[in-house]
């Protein structure tokens, strides 16, 4: 091994040392036959196919980890059960509703709202088949890939809230909240099947559906919590309709809800 001087000392060149190290250390690896250095590296990569699948595998983890995480507390898909809606909602139809909306705003007049049976609104369910379908559909809808039909959801239009007195009706058949009536252009049917004078409780809403004729709603359950349902039941407000295309729509409050009269 070669050392040699610089100025008037014997200093040993260390860049020399090194290359002499290194030329040495390369032929150790090439006698033992172990694989250094960028070798190595691909070897621990392993084959291009099975790095592809694992980061696919992971892919989709963390999409569904996500979409779990947007219907627990953002939004979330619903069908439209029935006609009680009709014919700002179908049947059949798949609809958003923000939660968080809800959650940070409250809930107010005019809103299309998803809620939780309050208790005895809706039939006694028969229970799914426990089968392996079942627990798929059950598993797509927990993290938001198919819309809740949980049944023991209903969808209906917020008419009231906490303070604020409802009756049915003036002399032309039309709901009247805090004095002012209501001109429902939305509505199909007559709203007067069912007399009431009521003042709703604190933190409830008075629901009705926008078919009148076809919804069994606040009208029908006066004599619990004067037919209101509590603000703690609701989940979200609709605010758009997803399927079928044709019918997509933005659901805007109606402007008559708007009327500063009705605060009174």
């Amino acid at each position: 091994m070669a050392v040699s001087a610089r100025g008037s000392g014997d200093t040993p060149d260390f860049e020399s040392l090194d290359d002499d190290l290194a030329q040495s250390s390369s032929k150790s690896a090439s006698k033992s036959g172990k694989p250094r250095g960028k070798h190595v590296r691909e070897k621990h990569q392993g084959h291009p196919f099975w790095r592809g699948l694992r980061e696919i595998v992971f892919i989709v983890v963390i999409a569904l980890v996500m979409s779990a995480l947007i219907r627990a507390f953002l939004i979330q898909a619903f069908y439209v059960p029935s006609a009680s809606m009709d014919d700002t909602l179908r049947p059949g139809d798949r609809i958003i509703a923000s939660k968080i909306t809800t959650n940070i705003s409250g809930v107010d007049r005019g809103e299309i709202v998803v809620f939780k049976d309050p208790g005895d609104w809706l039939p006694a369910q028969v229970p799914a088949p426990d089968n392996w379908r079942t627990n798929v559909r059950q598993a797509m809808t927990f993290i938001g890939l198919l819309p809740s039909d949980s049944g023991d959801d209903l969808v209906k239009r917020v008419i009231g809230i906490g303070g604020d007195r409802v009756a049915c009706c003036d002399a032309e058949g039309r709901i009247v909240v805090n004095g002012v009536p209501l001109d429902e252009d939305y509505i199909i049917g007559p709203t007067d099947q069912v007399r009431f004078d009521i003042t709703v409780p604190e933190d409830s809403m008075f629901v009705l559906g926008d078919n009148r004729g076809d919804s069994r709603d606040s009208r029908y359950h006066l004599e619990a919590n004067d037919g209101a349902v509590p603000f703690e039941n609701a989940v979200g407000r609709v605010f758009v309709v997803v399927w079928p295309f044709d019918r997509f729509a933005i659901e805007r409050i109606p402007s008559i809800f708007g009327n500063p009269a009705l605060d009174g």
